[in-house]
């Protein structure tokens, strides 16, 4: 495993996170593709074995169980001190006001609430999941702030949104004195390139950590464009990511086979190889519901494509309609 510096903090991180949406109760949330304790357990262990220190869950996910199963996970398979647990808040929690966004009441609440569920004292990085347009950022700035300076979170991230939105929070940060974002998780793949235009540039300007989720398209990348998954027929959001310029990503996904054949490698690897390749990023979230996904992510930290690959895996991308900032 390979291990870099998270944006300009002195933080260590694995260069892979483990995203933790797959793992949760699905009757206590709206997947039904996720895993129970059960068959998550087994995964998280394998990812601490392969040197994965960095995992990334949200309060939302399966209504708060996979904070629980993820905390329970580590806490048997590793010393606490040892990994980097990250966890979001933004999205809605309970019904009523108050029950979601990044007000000061929602975030304090929220947060006592996401330690509760991990068993941990602390989260090395606290992210907004999304941006909420309704409530002042100086608000949430200065909330953030307190959440830091009270010892619940080491460092303060944020998720996709506009440039000039994340630069509004950034600078905001800095005029009052406040704690600052130190990380970018947006939505970067072969099949959407749209944050190469500002995002990238910005976060590379500024020395933000970039972890870009959903690194494999929701799997799109990894097969055959008539081939599917239970995931995919049923993944709501993810539904409404990839519906555009159809031919164009379709020629995207053939080319990933054709440089996966050459090589003798699963198509999984050459397109995280890509995005592990491009210097603006520090680590993509892997998503893992078996075994095989590990080791492709890990194997492909030593696949290095060479620039007529990634020329030609570039080639076919035509631009995007912004998504994921819902």
């Amino acid at each position: 495993m390979d291990y870099v510096k998270f944006g300009n903090t002195g933080l260590e991180v694995s260069k892979l996170c483990l995203g933790c949406m797959t793992y949760g109760v699905s009757d206590r949330g709206s997947h039904a593709w996720t895993l129970d304790e059960e068959n998550s357990r087994p995964l998280i262990k394998q990812a601490i074995e392969l040197g994965i220190n960095f995992f990334d869950t949200a309060n939302v996910y399966s209504d708060g169980t996979s904070e629980e199963i993820v905390g329970r996970a580590l806490k048997d398979f590793a010393k606490r001190d040892d990994v980097v647990i990250a966890t979001k808040v933004f999205n809605r929690m309970r019904p009523g006001p108050n029950g979601a966004g990044l007000s000061r009441k929602a975030i304090m609440t929220e947060i006592d609430h996401s330690l509760r569920r991990l068993g941990t004292d602390y989260v090395d990085l606290y992210q907004i999941h999304r941006l909420d347009k309704k409530t002042p950022i100086e608000e949430t700035m200065e909330a953030l702030h307190d959440v830091v300076k009270a010892g619940k979170a080491r460092y303060i991230g944020a998720s996709s949104m506009y440039a000039w939105q994340f630069a509004k929070a950034v600078y905001t940060s800095r005029l009052n004195g406040w704690t600052q974002f130190i990380s970018m998780q947006n939505h970067v793949n072969l099949l959407n390139r749209e944050e190469e235009r500002e995002m990238l540039p910005f976060c590379a300007d500024q020395g933000i950590a970039v972890m870009p989720w959903s690194p494999l398209a929701r799997g799109r990348l990894t097969r055959a464009w008539e081939e599917t998954s239970e995931r995919q027929k049923t993944d709501e959001f993810g539904k409404g990511l990839y519906v555009q310029a159809e031919q164009a990503d379709r020629n995207i996904v053939e080319q990933v086979a054709a440089v996966a054949k050459a090589r003798g490698v699963p198509q999984a690897q050459v397109a995280l190889a890509w995005l592990l390749q491009k210097p603006d990023i520090t680590s993509p979230i892997i998503g893992a519901s078996k075994p095989a996904h590990l080791t492709d992510a890990v194997a492909a930290l030593s696949l290095k494509l060479t620039k007529e690959e990634i020329a030609s895996l570039e080639a076919p991308y035509v631009p995007h309609a912004v998504a994921g900032f819902g």
